[in-house]
């Protein structure tokens, strides 16, 4: 874990676009987070986080006009309902 003094400085630097996110998460969680990384070329777990956000949120923008778009989403949701205590911390 950083020292106070490093945290003091990141959130001094990034005051007004960022904010730090800890979560405590299962081993599944962080390996799939790897995964996404190394398949899609990002930088690390926090970008993968940040690309699922954007993904999911496109997919929603597209179902909002594609009826099967909103089903597979829905279907994932479901998905994820079923197997929560699979990936819930």
């Amino acid at each position: 874990m950083a020292s106070a003094q490093a945290q003091r400085k990141w959130r001094d630097k990034h005051r007004f676009i960022k904010s730090q996110l800890n979560v405590m998460a299962r081993k599944i969680t962080h390996e799939g987070l790897e995964e996404i990384s190394e398949q899609f070329g990002l930088n690390g777990k926090a970008e993968a986080v940040a690309f699922c956000t954007y993904v999911v949120r496109a997919m929603h923008q597209k179902g909002e006009r594609d009826a099967t778009t909103f089903l597979y989403l829905d279907a994932l949701k479901a998905g994820f309902k079923r197997d929560r205590d699979v990936f819930s911390p």
